[in-house]
């Protein structure tokens, strides 16, 4: 994988991506690129954020989307352009549609977050919600295509957005010239398709990494030539992709190094990091570049690494639920579950342990019929918010030092 072919020999040209940056640089927000010292500390590699979750519509999409609308006919731009989408393309299509006066129809699936559909909406796009997935809507919005005479817009596997995505490189690189290896999240592969083809042409010597989601690896299978499962709940959505670009697929091998997959627990205490030490909101498919490095820190350890945090549109309830498992995860936040007797004082006797030791009590349950202990036997689950792991660890041994069984209730 990698520098097999010459960048000559691609779809997309360096001077397709400079003469998009052009077209759109005056329509999207010139987001900053910023070091980070704290990650920079915690992972051993100096990082670099380029924060795109702060584009108007709170991703990079909107880049690719109006790259492609200003290529448009005067024909095409009447009757309007379509496209199938859950997630950022979508509203970087309505946004910018709607904004250069483009009728637009949005193809989404029919168990699409009703947030994300307000938001699409709100932009102006007609929205037609069809079929339980992906692949349901992208098949109706190509028929609807043909019986409306409409432009499809790809939401990767498209020169023209494929170009659009390359100019993050090119700010990137202009800002930090330092960095030498790029981490980026990979679903369609339109992202790094054109990042890669920018920085070959700007720092031939700059090292092109990809990240996905373990739960969907189909980029890294097709570079293996291997099949490999794709399925499942991931908290990236955003690059939770089934089958990747074709065209995609073509430059992804000649020119990028490496493919590496990370788990749920990864993407959710990047995620969380990025909110606690850069205050900024990421989705999952953000965050997959810094989750990267703390799944591999040995890979990156000593490079100068860019990181594109690509969008932050997150549910704010899936939000809160990562926040607060990642506070478990740290020790601050546990379920101690204490097996107690059956006589008066007992559950007094637990709650002055907690006070003394300074530990808040968030919840109790208290069991008595659900349970497989004996008819006299009860427990405690009780919620509590610790300091840290240590703090947690003292608080379990005075609880067994004082006759009381105790367990933790973990997260995955």
């Amino acid at each position: 994988m990698g520098d097999s072919q010459g960048v000559a020999a691609l779809p997309v040209t360096f001077a397709d991506i400079e003469a998009a940056h052009m077209a759109i640089m005056p329509h999207i927000v010139r987001t900053p690129c910023l070091k980070s010292r704290t990650l920079s500390d915690i992972v051993g590699a100096e990082v670099w954020l380029k924060f795109e979750n702060l584009q108007f519509t709170a991703a990079y999409k909107e880049r690719g989307a109006l790259n492609t609308l200003l290529s448009l006919t005067d024909a095409q731009r009447k009757k309007g352009v379509i496209a199938a989408s859950a997630g950022n393309h979508a509203q970087g299509i309505a946004y910018h549609g709607t904004r250069l006066g483009i009728p637009t129809t949005i193809v989404m699936p029919r168990y699409t977050p009703v947030v994300k559909v307000q938001q699409t909406e709100s932009h102006g796009a007609e929205i037609i919600l069809h079929g339980d997935n992906y692949d349901e809507a992208y098949a109706r919005a190509r028929e609807l295509e043909v019986e409306r005479g409409l432009t499809f817009v790809h939401p990767f596997d498209n020169p023209k957005v494929i170009a659009g995505q390359g100019t993050v490189a090119v700010e990137m690189l202009t800002d930090a010239p330092k960095i030498d290896t790029l981490v980026v999240p990979i679903g369609g592969g339109g992202l790094i398709s054109g990042m890669s083809i920018a920085a070959r042409a700007m720092r031939p010597d700059v090292e092109i990494v990809g990240v996905q989601a373990a739960l969907y690896p189909s980029m890294a299978a097709k570079m293996k030539g291997e099949t490999l499962p794709c399925g499942g709940d991931s908290i990236a959505e955003g690059i939770s992709v089934k089958e990747p670009g074709t065209i995609t697929q073509g430059i992804v091998r000649a020119l990028v190094k490496d493919i590496l997959l990370v788990d749920e627990s990864k993407l959710e205490q990047a995620t969380a990091m990025l909110l606690n030490i850069e205050k900024t909101v990421v989705e999952g498919a953000g965050a997959a570049g810094l989750a990267a490095l703390l799944a591999y820190p040995e890979r990156f350890k000593g490079r100068v690494v860019g990181l594109p945090l690509t969008g932050g549109n997150i549910d704010t309830r899936l939000l809160a639920n990562v926040l607060l498992r990642d506070l478990a995860r740290a020790g601050r936040l546990a379920r101690l579950r204490i097996r107690l007797n059956d006589r008066p004082g007992q559950l007094f006797g637990v709650a002055r342990i907690f006070d003394d030791m300074q530990v808040n009590i968030v919840e109790v349950y208290h069991q008595r019929v659900f349970t497989n202990l004996s008819a006299k036997g009860i427990y405690a689950d009780i919620e509590c918010e610790t300091r840290d792991r240590d703090h947690l660890e003292r608080l379990i041994a005075t609880l067994k030092d004082s006759g009381y069984e105790v367990s933790s209730v973990e997260i995955a």
